[in-house]
This record gives structure tokens, C-alpha cells and sequence, in this order.
């Protein structure tokens, strides 16, 4: 065995300091009883892994900071060098592992077991952050396998991720690459994740875990069943208190999350990309690297979890360009002229969109050559020459007088077989030759892995950007992956077509970027279909869900508030109304204003109170929008647990708040005591010790100077009334 790449006793990086204000040593090594230890400790949490005495990687602890830190000598003094340690820090198939594996080969004389044991190790900064890399090989075969710890100490997370490469002479299969694995001590534990469908995204769903494997994946490019988040919740804890473990991929193809409890009680989180009916090989001299898995810890509950979430994807997972920038409030025309559009109609929309405050004004489906209805057009970017004989630049430019910008909605990746690039290349779709094409939504899906279906994909939507002054992207993707056969690639290439695809899309986006970074970008896939961290890498917000019904957008967007911050959530304004409900236009805008609030109703008839009732609420977002967008968000109440939903924003310096509450269906006269008592609100994060201001907007209404500890241990009165009902307040710092 190697001798470590580490001082004997401690090897430090950079000092953080904790919450408690100890300076504390982010990773470490050391020696402790001739076994060797790595320590990663965040300001909450400590992370131990070991080398067991049979040369495997082994995880020790993960949970508290100030928990058990003995090391475990029944996974480190394993010495029967034919059966290696059962549980491992990177679980491989082969010899007696007992966990759900992470790394799957098959070596070019059939052997399907792999044996990889500790090489080298090194500590050093990853991109600016503490890092740790651990280095294991085969010898036998010449497959290195690096884990790579990227450590966030302030956010109580790290961000994980493999890299397999083959030092060998032949090419090695790959029948399984996950990001990461980590192992959670015995207990009793609860699993949260989302669940839901089209127009019912980001459903929260928890049952206890108890012996097995509880998988939650996609194998269609899809996610609306589950987004990929995970909670892990440790016995007792809920949503304000106790130790909570959270999960999250950066990817947007096939994916899978596994949750295993052993009988003795212990938790296994392993995820990264899905390998069902996928394989990749690996040959001499290549690499290849796994998405980034984030695992955090929090020591108040599911929300305290959601809380780092959203500080990690504003820190560190949004683009840069716009990261920091608020977000506009925006108009999209789809529900007022669906693919009836012209120059002229648009342009009237705009003038009244304008005069309500709209900053963005968008033109959706139905602009480009051929697109009268969704069976024709698509894969044809440019604009269709009958609806605009001048081409669109005419049309933005007299948008722009209004003062807003222009953005368009693409769907890049299908193309319906009624079109001139279908006609022209049918081979560039997904297709299995002895197959029926399978439509969904009369499209088919661009077999993306091609490059010439990436090299037209890079041109048309240049052509689209350069040629006329756009500066918003709406990326739509309406169907999911069938048929995905690829003919023209080698026979040993075609099962990694998925993989292909998916490393071709993130290129596509990120050169698109670097070409137009004046460019917004928003994810959208039917709804909430991709919503994931690998695609809020390259966007700048998301579509959560085709239903923008105010009260079902009440739960969508709780939901989605788990994974994601309020500056990532768009929801519009429209005139559906899909349960008959007596909502009032100042309700609708208060609902889409818990993120970033848009226009998708046919103001031409809205009425002139309307009109006027949406410019009011449009003007109060912008002046609140700084703290809604990038403040401290609670849930103090949730849609699932009554019908009452309040939200507090918190800016950063808790020196200002904003709430936005809202009524369902009021208890009655005849309620119980349990649902009388929630009109008393409790907040949160304040300042126990400074007087606060809390005033209904408008900002001439009467205000209450209240104590931070009066309104967190206190509470205040519940301050509306009657069946779908809001009010949003302001807390203001004295």
C-alpha cells in the first residue's frame, strides 16, 4: 500500500470559522491508533471517512458536529485481503460489498468485479473552496477511480463527484458511474421528496424508511414524477427542528436517487446518472467524470435544509451574468393569441403591457415558419414570412420604444415531421430502424448526440440571436425520450447515447451563453418536466408548471420552494381559473409576486379596474422585489397542513421583511380549537431585541410597532379574513 500524501498527524487547509466562532480546520488527516483519518467539518456538521487495514476507503460518521468521533475498528481493522470491507466510501461491485453500487465495470476479458483499494490522496482548494481528492485503482486493469470533495463550510454541504480513467491498453465498459455515496448512522430516519405530474409538480411526499432500497428516478429525460431532491430526516426532526440530510443532483437526463436502510438501520444515499439501458466505454487514455451530487446537513429541520439549498444556487449554481441581477417582471402573450401571432397584435399587447409596468415582453409558440398549430414548424427557426414579412427585428424594435425588452420562446431539441428539417434529414431523429416513431404532442425528439444535429442546432439559434435584439430565451422541451435508438454511431457507442445527448445540450447552452451574455435564459420542459440544478447551471430561472391557477400554484410553488430560491420560480398571471373560485385579480398577482411574477392573461380585455389593479401590484413587487428575490424566505404556514399559506421574506441584515398570506377557505364559525388557533401567526429570524415596524401596503396604512421577540414567541393576529383572501405586509427595522 502507498504511504498517504499527508503530514502524520494533521494536514489543514484554510481556517473557517463556525457558528459558534471557533476556528476550525475545514479537512484534515490524521493518524489515530496507526489508522488513517480524513475529518471534513462545516460549521454544523462532521463528515469521516477511513482507510481500512485492506486498503478500502471506508465511511466512519456523518451527522452532528459535536456527535460520536471514535473510530469504528470493525470497519477499520478488516483484514482478510480476499473478502475486502462490506461497506465502502466508493462501493463498487465485486468481492462482498454489501451496498448499492457506485462504480460497475465490465474489463475486456469478461470479468465484471472490480477490486479497487486506496492509492493517493491529496488535500488542496477546488475552485476556490476546500477540497479533498482520494485516488483508488484496479491494478489488475489499470482503472483509477478519483473522488473529489468539494467542501461549502458556511452552507454545511459538499458538493461530490467521481472521475474514472482508464490507465490501461484496452477499453473498459462502464455499466454504472454514481456521483457519490455517503452513509448515515443507525436510527430511525423519514424520507421527503417531491412528487407529482404535469400541471401538479413539486408535491411533497414523506414516509418512514424502513429495510431496502427506495429508488426515485427518470428513464425518459423527464422528471415531473420527481424532481431530483431528497430529505432525509432523522427521528423527531420536522420542518423548523432536528438533524435533517438533504440530496440533490446536477443533472437533467436519466437520473436516479437510492435511499437504502439496512436491518441494522443505517442509511445509504448514493445517486448520479441512471445507467438503465445504458453503457459507455471507456477506452485507453480517456476519462470520463460524473455529474456533482450536493449532500448537506442541517441542524433545524426540512426547512433549515431548503434554506442552504437556496443559498447554494445563488452562491454557486446560477450563471454568473445574472446571478445577482433581479429578475424582470415579464409578459408572454401564449393564453392571449396562442399561435395566432402577427406584428400588429403583438405590438398592441405590448403598448398595454407597457403602461402596467411589464419590463420584458415576450412572444411564445407560434412565430416561426409554418407553426399555424402544433403539428407543423418546429425545427424551422426562423420567422414564419407570412405572419412577419419583414422578419421580427421591425416588431422588437417598436417594442423596445415601449421600454421593455424582447425575449422568444424555442424549442430546440423536437421537430414535428410536418417541417423542412425533418423532410430534409428524418435520420436526425431518435429512431430505432425496425420501430414505429412514437409521437408525443405530434413531435419527435433530435437525436442531440449527433454532431450535425448539434452543429444546426448551435447555427439556427446564433442566426436567431444575432439577427435580431433579443435578450430573453424561453428553452421550452414538450415531450419525453422514446425510440432511443442511433443508428449511425458504432454499435459500442449507440448505448450511451443518453450520456452523449445530454453533454451536447449542456454545450449547446453554455456556447450559446458565452456568444450572447446579454442573454437571459428560462428552463421550462412542459412545466416543471427539467427542473434540476444541472439546468439552473445554464439558466437563469424556471417554468414550475403549465397550471398557473392561483390556488393549485399555492402548493406547486411550496413545493418547489424546497429545492429552489424565490429568484428561480416564475409564475404568471393569467386568466385561467380552474375551479370556479372567486379569485380577485389582486389575489392572482399576490400568489405569482412569492417569486417572479409575470403577465400571461389577454389584458386587451382586461378591465380598466384590472388594468389598473395590476399596475398597483406590479409597482409594490418592484419595491419589494429585492427581498423577495434574494431575502431569507420561511414557510410559516403550509398549503398541505390548512387553508391558510404564509410566507415571510427576510432581507439579509433582517433590518426589512415582507409577508405574503393568504386564505384558502376560511375555518368556520363551529372550528376546532387547532384551527382557531392559526390565526395567530409566529415569525421568524428576527431581531428578538429591536422594535419593528408591520404596516399593510399601501404604505399609508396604519402601522404597529412590535418587539422581534413579541412577534416570534407572541405572535400577531392572523390579519384577514373570508375565503381566498391576501394581504401582503412589510417589516421594517426601527
Amino acid at each position: 500500500m502507498r504511504p498517504l500524501h499527508l503530514a502524520a498527524i494533521f494536514v489543514s487547509l484554510i481556517a473557517c470559522v463556525d457558528s459558534f466562532g471557533q476556528t476550525t480546520q475545514p479537512i484534515i488527516a490524521a493518524q489515530e491508533g496507526g489508522a488513517t483519518i480524513w475529518r471534513i467539518q462545516t460549521a454544523r456538521s462532521l463528515y469521516e471517512i477511513g482507510l481500512a487495514g485492506d486498503g478500502v476507503v471506508v465511511p466512519l460518521y456523518y451527522g452532528p458536529k459535536d456527535g460520536p468521533t471514535s473510530v469504528p475498528t470493525d470497519r477499520l481493522n478488516v483484514v482478510g485481503a480476499k473478502i475486502r470491507s462490506a461497506i465502502r466510501e466508493i462501493p463498487f461491485r465485486g468481492g462482498v460489498g454489501e451496498q448499492v453500487p457506485a462504480i460497475e465495470v465490465v474489463y475486456p476479458d469478461g470479468v465484471r468485479d472490480a477490486d479497487l483499494t486506496y492509492d493517493s490522496s491529496s488535500i488542496a482548494q477546488i475552485e476556490g473552496q476546500p477540497g479533498l481528492q482520494i485516488n483508488l485503482k484496479d491494478p489488475a486493469y489499470g482503472l483509477k477511480v478519483s473522488a473529489y470533495y468539494r467542501i461549502l463550510p458556511e452552507l454545511d454541504l459538499m458538493q461530490r463527484w467521481i472521475v474514472l480513467s482508464n490507465g490501461g491498453d484496452k477499453p473498459i465498459t462502464l455499466e454504472n458511474a454514481q456521483s457519490a455515496s455517503c452513509q448515515l448512522p443507525a436510527g430511525e430516519y423519514g424520507l421527503m421528496h417531491l412528487a407529482g405530474d404535469w400541471a401538479r409538480e413539486f408535491m411533497p411526499r414523506s414516509a418512514p424508511l424502513t429495510p431496502g432500497v427506495k429508488t426515485l428516478q427518470s428513464r425518459n429525460f423527464q422528471s415531473f414524477t420527481t424532481p431530483p431532491w431528497i430529505t432525509v430526516c432523522s427521528d423527531g426532526a420536522d420542518e423548523t427542528r432536528g438533524n435533517v440530510f438533504f440530496a440533490s443532483l446536477h443533472y437533467s437526463g436519466n437520473w436516479r436517487l437510492d435511499i437504502a436502510q439496512s436491518f441494522r438501520g443505517d442509511v445509504q444515499l448514493i445517486g448520479g446518472i441512471n445507467f438503465w439501458d445504458t453503457a459507455l466505454q471507456l477506452k485507453p487514455g480517456e476519462t470520463f467524470t460524473t455529474p456533482r451530487m450536493v449532500i448537506g446537513f442541517s441542524p433545524d429541520g426540512i426547512q433549515g435544509g431548503s434554506r442552504r439549498m437556496h443559498q447554494y444556487v445563488r452562491q454557486e449554481v446560477l450563471p454568473a451574468s445574472f446571478r445577482n441581477q433581479p429578475r424582470p417582471v415579464i409578459y408572454n402573450s401564449w393564453f392571449a393569441t396562442a399561435f395566432n401571432v402577427n406584428e400588429q397584435q403583438q405590438v398592441e399587447l405590448a403598448k398595454i403591457a407597457s403602461q402596467i409596468g411589464v419590463e420584458l415582453f415576450v412572444v411564445d409558440d407560434g412565430w416561426f415558419k409554418g407553426r399555424n398549430d402544433d403539428h407543423a414548424g418546429l425545427g424551422d427557426w426562423i420567422a414564419d414570412p407570412t405572419k412577419f414579412p419583414n422578419g421580427l427585428s421591425p416588431m422588437i424594435r417598436r417594442i423596445n420604444d415601449l421600454g421593455m425588452d424582447f425575449g422568444i420562446w424555442v424549442e430546440p431539441e423536437m421537430v414535428n415531421p410536418d417541417s423542412d428539417l425533418y423532410r430534409a434529414h428524418p435520420d436526425w431523429v431518435f429512431n430505432y430502424p425496425t420501430r414505429k416513431r412514437h409521437e408525443q404532442r405530434n413531435q419527435l425528439m433530435l437525436n442531440l448526440a449527433r454532431q450535425d444535429v448539434y452543429d444546426y442546432l448551435l447555427d439556427a439559434m446564433s442566426k436567431l440571436l444575432r439577427q435580431n435584439n433579443i435578450k430573453f430565451i424561453k428553452w421550452d422541451r414538450n415531450r419525453g425520450l422514446s425510440e432511443p435508438g442511433w443508428p449511425a454511431a458504432p454499435r459500442e457507442q449507440q448505448r450511451a447515447v443518453r450520456i452523449v445527448y445530454m453533454q451536447n445540450l449542456y454545450k449547446l447552452i453554455d456556447t450559446l451563453r458565452t456568444r450572447f451574455p446579454e442573454v437571459m435564459f428560462e428552463d421550462c420542459s412542459g412545466g416543471g418536466g427539467r427542473a434540476d440544478l444541472g439546468m439552473l447551471q445554464r439558466m437563469d430561472q424556471i417554468w414550475p408548471s403549465d397550471n398557473t391557477n392561483p390556488t393549485d400554484r399555492l402548493f406547486i410553488q411550496s413545493g418547489f420552494l424546497r429545492m429552489f430560491p424565490p429568484n428561480t420560480m416564475v409564475s404568471w398571471v393569467t386568466d385561467d381559473n380552474w375551479h370556479h373560485a372567486a379569485l380577485s385579480m389582486q389575489y392572482r398577482f399576490a400568489v405569482s409576486m412569492a417569486g417572479v411574477p409575470g403577465v400571461g392573461g389577454d389584458i386587451a380585455k382586461w378591465s380598466g379596474a384590472d388594468r389598473e389593479t395590476a399596475k398597483k401590484m406590479i409597482t409594490l413587487y418592484k419595491k419589494i422585489r429585492p427581498i423577495i428575490q434574494q431575502g431569507t424566505v420561511h414557510q410559516l404556514a403550509l398549503p398541505t397542513a390548512g387553508d391558510r399559506v404564509a410566507l415571510e421574506y427576510l432581507s439579509p441584515d433582517r433590518k426589512q421583511g415582507v409577508l405574503l398570506l393568504y386564505t384558502l377557505r376560511d375555518p368556520p364559525a363551529g372550528s376546532t380549537d387547532a384551527e382557531r388557533r392559526t390565526r395567530v401567526l409566529h415569525l421568524v429570524g428576527l431581531d428578538p431585541n429591536a422594535p419593528y415596524s408591520v404596516r399593510n401596503d399601501p404604505a399609508d396604512s396604519p402601522e404597529q410597532i412590535l418587539s422581534g421577540r413579541t412577534l416570534m414567541d407572541v405572535g400577531m393576529p392572523w390579519p384577514i379574513y373570508g375565503d381566498y383572501n391576501c394581504a401582503i405586509l412589510r417589516l421594517q427595522k426601527k
